[in-house]
Order: structure tokens, then C-alpha cells, then sequence
């Protein structure tokens, strides 16, 4: 991709969104290849199934490669494998295919998160979708999208309530069985819900296409880095009690407060 965002470069030693196009650019370059051609799935839950593939793999190896030659002394928690230097002032989160059932099934709405978090609030975020040449960034004051159609400021949409409100869930599967009648009571109070987007919902909350996500059992790494991109177009991403979603787990994003709370007063009382 050959665009590049316009967000003001950080001070100091502070990576820019240059280096997340460059890391993007290269997951890109593995990963694309093998969408939509035979592959090798791996299942990674016992009793379950977490499919992963030699492109989430290669593409997280690649990316580590460049993280330690621009930034050695960085913290690196990713999706394959083991986190390196966590109690670094600096940290980077990869999940260089976040939705990989829809990537082996060959559905477009898959892309790679690569987040940046400082210990002095500095944060930076991507989404890249290397099909469609999409990307979606942040630093949490302000976002921007890059695609087939230019590159603009990403700005959530008015909303002015759950009646009103347009839900997206990646799927019901998510949910145990204390989290599923929370759900559903914000899913039964909304205009509109669709199911299995993946990341691509939390872009499109950014973008104001839709309002509100709703997910349970996600890791830091499906969250983490697409915090800055939906802060910085304005909207709002908490767990379920309404603290930091970086951990993961139950996940609430909206387009603003309104939309917020009212899907929190449904949630809470699941809450962990």
C-alpha cells in the first residue's frame, strides 16, 4: 500500500505509523499468497476448535523480526507465540490474522491488529485488511481510513439510543451461559444486529456505519490494538463493568456515551 497516514509522527524513540504500514506491509505479503488457496488448518483448542495456519505463523515471525531489529528493547505479546519482554516501557500487540475462520473460509472480513502502547500513555493502532486495501488507524485522539476510495478522518456516527442503534457480534458462541441473556437483552433492544465480522465490527463502529459491538472471551490481542483506532474516532471501548478493555475478555465498544450506557445496564449484571 502505498498510502501512508498523516497522523503527526511521535516524539522520541516512539515508532510512527510508518513502521505499523512497513510491519503491515509485511504481514501482507505472507498472508496474501495463501488466502483463498488450499492450506493447512491446525486446531489449537483441545475439546474445541481455534484454527490456526502457516500464514498466522509466518506473518507474526515476520513482523517480531522487524519489531527487534527497529525496536530491541520493545515488549512483543502476540497471537502465536510466547510474549517476550513484557515489563518493557514499551509494548507491541500482533494478531497477524484476526478472524482466521473467516480467512479459511475464504471471506474477506479477517485483517492483521498491530497495537503500540507506551508506559507514557502513548498508543497506536492498526487494522489492516490486505484484501480489500483497507487500513484503519489511531492514536487515540484521532483516526483515519486508507482505502480503494482515499483516505479520511474516521468520525463515529450520532445515535441516540439502542432503539436507533445498528449491533454486531463476531457470533452468539461467544457467550457462556451467564452471558447470554445479557446479550440478548441488548440484542433484542436494538434496530439491527449482524453476526461475523470479527475485527472489521469495531472498524466500522469507527467509521459510523454501526454502533455498538458486544463480545465475550476475546484475548488482548483481538482488542488491544483497535482501542486507539475507535478512541480516536470518538467512540468508547470498556470491559463490561465500564474499566480498560486491554485484558480482553467481555469487550463493549458504542459509538458514544448514550449508546454506551444503555448496553452497560444490560451487560453489568454478567459482568466478571
Amino acid at each position: 500500500m502505498s498510502q501512508r497516514s498523516s497522523l503527526p509522527p511521535q516524539a522520541g524513540i516512539h515508532p510512527d505509523f510508518d513502521f505499523l504500514h512497513a510491519l503491515a506491509d509485511v504481514a501482507r505479503d505472507v498472508v496474501m499468497p495463501l488466502f483463498r488457496s488450499p492450506i493447512q488448518v491446525d486446531n489449537k483448542e483441545e475439546g474445541g476448535f481455534d484454527p490456526v495456519t502457516d500464514a498466522d505463523r509466518e506473518a507474526e515471525l515476520q513482523m517480531r523480526r522487524h519489531i527487534h531489529e527497529r525496536f530491541p528493547d520493545d515488549g512483543i505479546l502476540g497471537e502465536e507465540f510466547e510474549a517476550e519482554q513484557l515489563d518493557a516501557s514499551g509494548r507491541w500487540i500482533l494478531d497477524p490474522i484476526d478472524g482466521t475462520r473467516a480467512f479459511i473460509s475464504g471471506l474477506p472480513t479477517w485483517g492483521t491488529l498491530i497495537g503500540y502502547f507506551h508506559e507514557d500513555g502513548t498508543k497506536l493502532g492498526m487494522m489492516s485488511q490486505p484484501f480489500t486495501g483497507e487500513r484503519f488507524v489511531g492514536d487515540g485522539t484521532r483516526s483515519l481510513y486508507m482505502g480503494p476510495d482515499g483516505e479520511r478522518t474516521l468520525r463515529v456516527r450520532e445515535c441516540s439510543g439502542l432503539a436507533q442503534a445498528t449491533l454486531f457480534t463476531t457470533t452468539p458462541a461467544l457467550f457462556n451461559e451467564a452471558e447470554m441473556p445479557a446479550y440478548l437483552a441488548v440484542e433484542n433492544a436494538v434496530q439491527l444486529a449482524r453476526y461475523g465480522v470479527d475485527c472489521y465490527a469495531y472498524c466500522m463502529v469507527a467509521l459510523g456505519m454501526a454502533d455498538l459491538v458486544v463480545e465475550a472471551a476475546l484475548k488482548p490481542v483481538d482488542i488491544a490494538p483497535l482501542v486507539p483506532v475507535i478512541e480516536g474516532a470518538g467512540g468508547i471501548v470498556t470491559n463490561w463493568r465500564g474499566g480498560s478493555p486491554l485484558e480482553g475478555g467481555q469487550v463493549i465498544a458504542a459509538g458514544n456515551a448514550k449508546v454506551h450506557a444503555e448496553a452497560l445496564a444490560l451487560l453489568s449484571h454478567a459482568a466478571v
